[in-house]
């Protein structure tokens, strides 16, 4: 019989729990929050309020569908943070409380490392290709835009990272002028599908090296909206669909641009990078992760670069691009294996300590329980 680790998710306004046995998933239940579509976004203080209804219906069913006892748990991993702090006390709470009850080790899980993980993450009977270390992995969702080059489970180095709003932030923003409903990241990917993404252009960000910048991109969407309305007060309307295929094409050119860069393309010495010094440079295992990971385009950007660059290439199933427990369960696996357990006075943290350091290593994490 294999590890039973039981991951609980709840860094916004997912409520989700998964059993995976071993890296091999055998339940993943994820309630989700509607309410939030009321308000154009995630409310704070009602996301938590809804973790607290979830939480136990939730994690009880991941446990029945998974076909074990509560007493054949190894382990329980839980999302330590980054997330809305509220909503991390729900499920850290929980977690305490149930490892507590049934002696087994707790284990604190990074939720940025955790979605480079998901990689790991098997179906019961599949083969699944994995990256080999080290790969390159670009990790992009709502709150994170991050280039991480992956040595090992547990050695992260954070080659570059948005010095303002990230990626995902930037589709949802745009959503938002556009008048689309939330989220807004999917509704300009199907609604690109249907456009012109080289009818508009929009401001390009310069920023040396590896980092990125979209608040100028931000600024420029909304200027430049807000100058064709006040020519044509439909224009939004007559052009949408051009309109999402051009902001989503601008915002995947300048992922991809410094995915390239960080490899060492040749191309793209303007940026100020020298490819001999570059960490990854030559690295062919290239993956994404986070939740715009499940954008068609950037999807079918990496794929066309497979071809043209000789790149080994992964993208997660969508289930696993999003806030999910199973990523936090197969991370909680490869910690119980090396050890590396959680004590009862362990905090969540809703921001990331230093973005600039290794995500992944122990000593980080034994720093962030020693500052708590």
């Amino acid at each position: 019989m294999g590890t039973f680790i039981l991951g609980i998710e709840s860094s916004c306004d997912e409520t989700s729990a998964a059993v995976l046995e071993d890296t091999v998933e055998r339940s993943h239940v994820t309630a989700t929050q509607e309410v939030h579509r009321n308000f154009g976004g995630v409310v704070p203080e009602l996301a938590s309020r809804a973790h607290q209804q979830h939480i136990v219906p939730v994690i009880e069913t991941a446990i029945r569908q998974a076909k074990i006892e509560k007493n054949q748990l190894s382990a329980v991993a839980f999302t330590r943070g980054p997330g809305l702090l509220g909503s991390l006390l729900v499920g850290s709470s929980f977690a305490k409380g149930l490892a507590l009850a049934l002696d087994i080790p707790l284990i604190g899980v990074d939720h940025m490392e955790a979605h480079i993980l998901a990689h790991f993450i098997r179906k019961p009977g599949q083969e699944q290709k994995t990256p080999s270390f080290p790969f390159l992995c670009l990790t992009v969702s709502g709150g994170h835009t991050q280039l991480v080059l992956v040595r090992d489970h547990f050695h992260m180095e954070i080659l570059g990272a948005t010095i303002d709003d990230a990626a995902g932030e930037t589709f949802d923003k745009a959503a938002k002028i556009l008048g689309l409903p939330y989220p807004g990241g999917p509704e300009i990917d199907r609604l690109a599908l249907a456009g012109n993404s080289s009818r508009f252009s929009f401001a390009r960000p310069v920023v040396p090296g590896l980092d990125f910048s979209f608040s100028g991109l931000k600024t420029s969407i909304l200027y430049f909206i807000r100058d064709e309305l006040k020519q044509d007060p439909g224009f939004i309307e007559k052009n949408k669909a051009d309109l999402c295929a051009s902001i989503q094409a601008t915002v995947v050119e300048i992922l991809m641009e410094k995915l390239r860069a960080a490899t060492g393309y040749p191309a793209l010495s303007g940026l100020g990078i020298n490819e001999t010094r570059c960490p990854a440079s030559g690295i062919r295992d290239i993956a994404i992760a986070g939740g715009v990971s499940a954008n068609s385009a950037l999807r079918k950007a990496l794929l066309e670069a497979r071809d043209k660059e000789g790149w080994n290439v992964f993208i997660p199933p969508v289930e696993y691009t999003t806030d999910n427990a199973a990523m936090i369960a197969v991370t909680g696996y490869f910690s119980f294996l090396r050890g590396d357990i959680s004590g009862q006075t362990v905090a969540p943290y809703a921001r990331a300590k230093d973005t600039r350091q290794a995500i992944g290593q122990v000593e980080q994490r034994k720093q962030n329980e020693e500052e708590v």
